[in-house]
């Protein structure tokens, strides 16, 4: 009697990746709050705080017409400012944990940039519905620009989704592709790439005032409309996380 030796089949390095990036994206996930909890915080606490000055502002007999400087609030966009900072983390914390469990740098970044792409879709299609609700509630019963301000709940919910997407997608890639700045040049890398930004900015600055043309930039950024200056911002998150990946590549785990 002889025994069969079976061989297991071979692990193809296309499966090798997705599971990997799959792992990677779960690793991300671990504590749900970072990525969904407190930026909706962040977002309830300035939904109620826009209703209650609606409701003094209607206690107070405000006119109808002095509602409408509500659309210029910036409060829609206040979890922006905590979504460079996940950006950070989500390199920061979670890099040398996954290199240590075998995953390589490609799947890292794909992993990571597939987390961003599913959080930024999720808050889109989210705030773009909320748009919607606020519009069809008369702004909550109480006449409140919460989510109907500044471009939003103009162009339909396409394009409210769209614009929160990609301006998501952007915040999230400007914060990990500085972070893989600083994992592969520390903080040498940090100050050169500051300065460097201090001083196109200044030389940016310099040339539209010098040759006077601040009046054609503006004018062409308003031509531009909506869709096509996220459009443009879309890009700049494409360049954003092309450039992560390429520094990503060379960095070194803490």
């Amino acid at each position: 009697m002889s025994a069969v030796v079976t061989s297991a089949p071979p692990r193809t390095e296309a499966g090798f990746r997705t599971r990997e990036i799959w792992r990677i994206a779960r690793l991300h996930t671990v504590n749900p709050s970072v990525l969904f909890g407190i930026p909706w915080l962040i977002l309830g606490a300035a939904w109620a705080v826009s209703v209650l000055i609606a409701v003094i502002m209607t206690a107070a007999g405000a006119p109808p017409q002095a509602f409408d400087g509500l659309r210029y609030s910036w409060a829609v966009l206040s979890p922006q400012w905590y979504m460079v900072a996940v950006g950070v983390q989500a390199v920061s914390f979670t890099f040398s944990f996954a290199l240590g469990f075998g995953a390589t740098r490609r799947d890292f970044w794909l992993g990571t940039a597939g987390i961003f792409v599913v959080v930024s879709l999720v808050n889109a299609i989210a705030i773009a519905t909320l748009v919607q609700l606020e519009k069809a509630t008369g702004g909550w019963w109480v006449n409140a620009h919460m989510f109907d301000a500044l471009w939003y709940g103009i162009d339909g919910w396409v394009a409210d989704a769209f614009t929160t997407f990609v301006l998501q997608l952007t915040v999230l890639f400007l914060g990990a592709s500085v972070t893989t700045v600083y994992m592969r040049w520390r903080m040498r890398g940090m100050m050169v790439l500051l300065f460097a930004s201090l001083l196109a900015l200044v030389a940016v600055t310099a040339v539209l005032t010098f040759t006077n043309s601040w009046p054609a930039v503006l004018t062409a950024v308003a031509g531009l409309g909506v869709i096509g200056f996220f459009g443009w911002l879309l890009v700049a998150a494409l360049v954003f996380a092309a450039l992560g990946y390429v520094v990503v590549r060379r960095a070194t785990p803490r």
